[in-house]
């Protein structure tokens, strides 16, 4: 636990009521209190999700009814066990956090509502959602939780001058096949809803878009601001871009996102995975750009007058490369985020930087205001607040320490002699453990949680027998 001082707890007390007294939404087509509050009492909302981002980058939380919300939740908050940051996949808990356990009698957290992030969720009926920061009972942000980690380096680039910005790109791959069906079927044999490769195809992506248009459609009127659809090249595979935001506003429409196109798929009888290697072709990426811009807006990034990347935008790079295999755990976070990372796959295996090459790990594009680096390392399945932690961590890491960039990669970075980004989870867990950087931008404790939630997916896959095992040795061994 983290208890604040009196005049802390005051001060914070104060935050919390002059939130719930007031909000600045994103953009007009989300909702401010009163807004809420006229909704709820009219009956155009009767249901109020609150929400966090559990470890594994899923939203977890309550349906209250409207009336309650108004009455009692608007003023006093809501809890949820403190186990919720402390489970495996599965929801099952697990020994060994330190934050909780059966020998601290498993408490609670408190949702601290973000009031600025109301919106609809208009395929549900008569619901809207928030999105809440976690803080603990006796006090203090939960510092392990994924959004804290986020806020905490937002605050930092705050207080260096800047203000980061990022948009995230998310590949996923459509089967015609539901959930549950998937499920009976143990996740064999599914239909995707294309049967070819159709990387930019029109074609392809129309026979997917009424689920398309209708995520893209509903993501709009929930307040995200929708660019574009295309195809990708596995069987089923799209992409449905969103425009850039500062950091954590991008985080949160992303996992908002994720939870709704699945959502949406189900009610049509389909399903979305959001798996970084679901199958032996092409991976689900999530590249993440990333930049950084003056308080009052202006360029950090780029010299208008000399037309070229500042000193400072060289070190962001150099950051995020130094710390790039030391941070993998919180781009790959999952056993089966490194089965992406091979040679020719389009995801990177080398620590290299270079300009508009896909063969990088980090690509630079664009120029002046548009001027921003391309993360390629993480896949569909990262939790984009660990990954943005870890991104903008890293840049900030290279710019307090006038890190030195290293030569640019041209030609094709797989046959390059840089250092390999970690292939395993098991070599990722080891580099995230021993890395005083890490310990450094994020602290012990965050270091020894995540550490954890490796451990305790390595350990279950250890234990667990894969069809390829039974495929290979039911009767050849």
């Amino acid at each position: 636990m983290n208890p604040l001082t009196a005049d802390e707890a005051h001060a914070d007390d104060t935050h919390q009521e002059s939130r719930t007294m007031t909000s600045h939404p994103r953009n007009d087509r989300m909702l401010t209190v009163e807004q809420l509050r006229e909704a709820v009492r009219s009956g155009e909302i009767d249901s109020v999700i609150v929400a966090f981002t559990d470890m594994q980058g899923r939203l977890q939380g309550k349906v209250i009814h409207g009336r309650f919300f108004l009455d009692s939740a608007l003023e006093s908050g809501s809890e949820a066990c403190n186990y919720l940051l402390a489970v495996d996949t599965d929801m099952r808990t697990v020994d060994g956090y330190s934050m909780t356990s059966w020998d601290t009698g498993y408490g609670d957290m408190e949702f601290d509502l973000d009031l600025d992030t109301i919106r609809r969720v208009p395929y549900l009926e008569r619901t809207a959602m928030i999105q809440s920061d976690l803080d603990y009972t006796s006090g203090g942000r939960v510092a392990v939780s994924p959004r804290s980690l986020l806020r905490a380096q937002q605050e930092k680039a705050a207080e260096l001058g800047y203000r980061a910005l990022a948009g995230t790109e998310l590949e996923f791959m459509v089967y015609n096949t539901s959930y549950e069906e998937a499920h009976d079927g143990h996740y064999l044999n599914l239909t995707p809803a294309n049967q070819y490769n159709v990387d930019y195809s029109i074609l392809g992506s129309m026979r997917v878009e009424p689920l398309l248009r209708d995520i893209r459609n509903t993501m709009y009127d929930a307040g995200m601001i929708v660019e574009s659809a295309k195809g990708e090249c596995n069987f089923g595979q799209h992409e449905i871009a969103f425009r850039y935001d500062d950091v954590v506003t991008t985080a949160d429409n992303h996992v908002f996102y994720k939870l709704s196109a699945k959502q949406m798929a189900a009610q049509r009888g389909q399903s979305v995975t959001f798996m970084a290697k679901p199958n032996e072709r092409d991976g689900s990426s999530c590249h993440i750009h990333m930049s950084l811009r003056g308080l009052d807006g202006g360029l950090a990034f780029w010299d208008a007058e000399e037309g070229r990347r500042t000193p400072l935008y060289d070190h962001f790079i150099a950051g995020v490369l130094a710390t790039m295999r030391e941070f993998t755990l919180f781009y790959a976070p999952n056993i089966n985020s490194y089965k992406r990372f091979a040679k020719g796959s389009f995801a990177p295996t080398a620590v290299a930087w270079g300009l508009d090459n896909r063969s990088c790990s980090v690509r630079l594009v664009g120029a002046g205001q548009s001027a921003r680096m391309e993360n390629r390392l993480p896949g569909a399945d990262a939790n984009p607040y660990l990954a943005l932690s870890a991104m903008l961590a890293g840049g900030l890491y290279g710019i307090e320490h006038r890190l030195e960039l290293p030569p640019m990669v041209e030609g094709n970075a797989y046959d390059s002699d840089a250092e390999h980004v970690p292939h395993t989870m098991a070599e990722a867990r080891e580099l995230f453990a021993g890395s005083a950087i890490a310990r450094e931008v994020f602290g012990q404790e965050v270091v020894d949680h995540y550490t954890h939630y490796a451990d305790v997916e390595l350990e279950q896959f250890n234990a667990a027998i894969t069809d390829w095992e039974v495929r290979r040795g039911f009767e050849r061994h």
